[in-house]
């Protein structure tokens, strides 16, 4: 399995963005997963979502403003950024979760995109 995220850029604070992850492989079972990781900080728990998409968990800082979504058609995950904060920048990774269960432990995910950077600017 490879992924392919995309769609980082430079954004203003209050703004939105979407970012993608193209995935190659069978994700059929798989669940997925946004992480970021800012200057100087370890690498976070954003959003997850389950092998169908009807479960998704999200990092209290961000819920009500990111939504986790995926197309098992196109092989691709999203996550759509909405009242972006500067203290959003990072660069953000998508993972895969071959259990299924999504969780918010790193660890958990075997394979890991080479991340796209989103700058927040205040």
């Amino acid at each position: 399995v490879q992924l392919q995220a995309s769609g980082g850029g430079l954004v203003q604070a209050g703004g939105s963005l979407r970012v993608s992850c193209a995935a190659s492989g069978r994700l059929f079972g798989c669940a997925l997963g946004w992480f970021r990781q800012a200057p100087g900080k370890d690498r976070e728990f954003v959003a997850a979502i389950n092998w169908n998409g009807g479960r998704t968990d999200y990092a209290d800082s961000v819920t009500g403003r990111f939504a986790i979504s995926r197309d098992n058609t196109k092989n691709t995950l999203y996550l759509q950024m909405n009242s972006l904060k500067h203290e959003d920048t990072a660069i953000y990774y998508c993972a895969l979760d071959p259990s299924g269960l999504g969780s918010r432990n790193l660890l958990t995910y075997k394979y890991w995109g080479q991340g796209t950077l989103v700058t927040v600017s205040s």
